[in-house]
Formats: structure tokens, C-alpha cells, sequence
């Protein structure tokens, strides 16, 4: 289960969020006085779907997974990685989480009282503006996984999935991928079974090397033709 330890100051923190840059001093302290720090280990739930949201969490260390419980499946809206906040829609609606979130990799992370973020939007527009503006990220790429998800067919979505990993979560080519393959299907919209059987026509046709978790994108122009066309 999710552990409490031992809390730092906001003030002289070197892993929190570029979004509170916009806070005066008066401000951050707010946000220090009503938070505490949690650890998490690999697989654990961090917040689920359906349960009340009085927090909003800000990962520090790690990687977690955003993930929409379906009907006997799961569909993985991002992951996230740190410095970034996982907020929902709900605080803002009925104070529920419409997402679950669970960690990838051992994680740390800051959960903050979320009417004192609340207080913050109201008097502060600097940082009200930079969070409509992170929202609206977001929101942009959602659209984007409707558009993979919906008219491309697998291999595209795979293609998609490799470019994800490689330039926004891992930043590197080769990357070493701490999801799981049952991630990787979720991330596309797929079962376990069809994901890998792509993963290997990708490996046999020289597109990719995989060695254990870590992948190798060896053909990036034939891999974005796939990811085009779908």
C-alpha cells in the first residue's frame, strides 16, 4: 500500500511542477501547508475511478499510468511522467475520479489539497492561465488517441504507440520500456495477443529490435509511413 514519507519544502524542492513557478511566495506556502508526500510501488493504484477526489496529485519520481476502467478491459488515456500533475475533470463537476491512476515503476509523489489549488485558480490568473493551458494539452492529445484509436488499423496504432514511448515518455532511441505488454495493448486499444504478434512482424521485418524491454526503433521512416497510413 501507499506510504507517507517524509515530507520536504516546497520552497527548496528540485522535482516540483514549472506550474508553480507562477505562485508568489505567500502562495507555494499555501500549497505547502496542505500536501504530503507518498511513495508508491510498481503496480500499485495511486487513485481510482469512481472515488471522491480531495487531492490532486503531482508525480515527483517514477512513471504512472491513466487508465479508463471499461467493460472488462482497461483503455490507458496516457502515462505521466515527473515533474507533471494528475488532475481530472471532476474536481470541477461531482468531485469524482473519472480515471484511475496506478504506477508504473516505483513512484513518489505529492498529493495536494484540492481547494487550496482551487484558491489559487481564483486569485491568481498567471497560474489559472498556465493551467487552462496544460488542460488544454492534454485535451488536444486526446483527441489525437481518438483519431489512432478509432481509424487506424492495428499496426498503425502500434506505430503510434512506438513513437509515444520513444519521443514523449522514455526520450531516447532505444529505450528501455518499463510497461508491460498488457500496457502496450491498453495504450492501443487492443488485446495482449494481438499487440505482440505486431511487435514481432514489426521485429522480423526489421522495423524494430527488441531485446528483453528494451526496444530499438531501427527503421523510423518505414515505422511513420505505417503510423500514416494506419
Amino acid at each position: 500500500m501507499a506510504r507517507f514519507i517524509e515530507s520536504h519544502s516546497c520552497f527548496d524542492c528540485q522535482c516540483k511542477s514549472s506550474i508553480f513557478n507562477f505562485l508568489s511566495e505567500p502562495e507555494l506556502g499555501l500549497i505547502n501547508q496542505n500536501r504530503y508526500e507518498v511513495s508508491f510501488k510498481a503496480g500499485e493504484i495511486m487513485f481510482k475511478q469512481g472515488t471522491p477526489s480531495p487531492h490532486f496529485l503531482c508525480l515527483t519520481s517514477g512513471l504512472a499510468k491513466l487508465y479508463i476502467e471499461g467493460y472488462g478491459k482497461n483503455l490507458i488515456l496516457s502515462l505521466v511522467r515527473p515533474v507533471e500533475y494528475i488532475m481530472g475533470p471532476g474536481i470541477y463537476t461531482d468531485n469524482r475520479h473519472h480515471y484511475s491512476a496506478a504506477a508504473v515503476e516505483d513512484s513518489t509523489a505529492c498529493l495536494v489539497d484540492v481547494n487550496s489549488f482551487k484558491q489559487l485558480i481564483r486569485t491568481n490568473p498567471d497560474f489559472a492561465d498556465e493551467f487552462i493551458r496544460r488542460i488544454s494539452m492534454m485535451t488536444i492529445f486526446n483527441f489525437e488517441q481518438v483519431v489512432s484509436l478509432t481509424q487506424k488499423q492495428m499496426h498503425g496504432r502500434i506505430a503510434d504507440v512506438m513513437f509515444y514511448l520513444s519521443e514523449k515518455i522514455y526520450t531516447g532511441n532505444p529505450f528501455e520500456m518499463t510497461i508491460s505488454r498488457q500496457d502496450l495493448a491498453d495504450l492501443s486499444g487492443m488485446s495482449k495477443e494481438s499487440a505482440i504478434r505486431i511487435l514481432k512482424e514489426f521485429k522480423d521485418e526489421g522495423i524494430l529490435h527488441i531485446d528483453g524491454s528494451t526496444v530499438h526503433i531501427l527503421n523510423p521512416q518505414q515505422l511513420k509511413q505505417i503510423s500514416q497510413t494506419g
